[in-house]
């Protein structure tokens, strides 16, 4: 267990350290997210009483989109520096490698959506009142089942030509729940509500993220092989 979580650890400093040397992915993912924010926020009149029910979904699609950015940036590096080839000839259990690629992937999305998300409330005027320790949950718990998800298919779409294309059509399928639940969960606090208005959807993303945690961490070793 020491080895298998100091192979992870190894993984994650690997990727967090490239990336905050070159922060290639960091730019284009902040970028896009800025983007989405700029452009919404022209197109939306804030004052409008429905920006509570059209500002969720609009933070998630920024979330998603730009956390894909960087989903398919993970493992089309390794690829192209062919040093996939030196990960799997490490004696490690190859799960690790999807573990950390899940951690660096998270942290570095998480940081994004930690940047991004002030910004779209200053710039849609909207006063949030509700708990900042749910909303912190809610995204943490949407955005962690995203990139389980996402880094094991982001491995799969790595091995073919048009990995970009790809990667979006098989990922957002699967995440159907985790991109309901989350706006869902992130309208009702935005409207005032608490853990008991959210607690049903809370459960549903905490199963899925448990589910297609433990199935990617069963199958990774295979998928390295095809």
């Amino acid at each position: 267990m020491n080895q298998f979580l100091a192979s992870v650890k190894a993984i994650v400093w690997k990727d967090l350290k490239a990336e905050f040397r070159t922060k290639e992915m960091l730019s284009s993912m902040l970028i896009f997210a800025f983007l989405v924010i700029v452009t919404f926020s022209f197109a939306f009149n804030p004052t409008l009483e429905s920006i509570k029910q059209i500002l969720p979904g609009i933070i998630w699609v920024a979330f998603l989109f730009s956390g894909i950015l960087g989903l398919n940036r993970s493992f089309l590096s390794e690829h192209n520096n062919e040093s996939i080839q030196g990960l799997m000839l490490a004696p490690v259990d190859r799960s690790a490698i999807y573990f950390g690629k899940v951690v660096s992937n998270f942290c570095l999305t998480t940081l994004i959506e930690a940047v991004s998300l002030p910004i779209f409330l200053i710039l849609f005027d909207f006063n949030y009142s509700a708990s900042w320790f749910w909303l912190t949950v809610v995204v943490v718990s949407g955005t962690f089942g995203f990139v389980a998800v996402g880094t094991f298919l982001a491995a799969l779409a790595s091995n073919t030509r048009s990995s970009e294309v790809l990667l979006p059509i098989i990922l957002f399928p699967i995440i159907i729940p985790v991109v309901i639940g989350s706006v869902e969960m992130t309208k009702l606090l935005f409207a005032g509500g608490g853990l008991a208005e959210i607690a049903t959807w809370l459960r549903v993303i905490a199963v899925f993220d448990v589910v297609f945690l433990v199935i990617p961490f069963l199958l990774f070793e295979y998928l390295l092989e095809a």
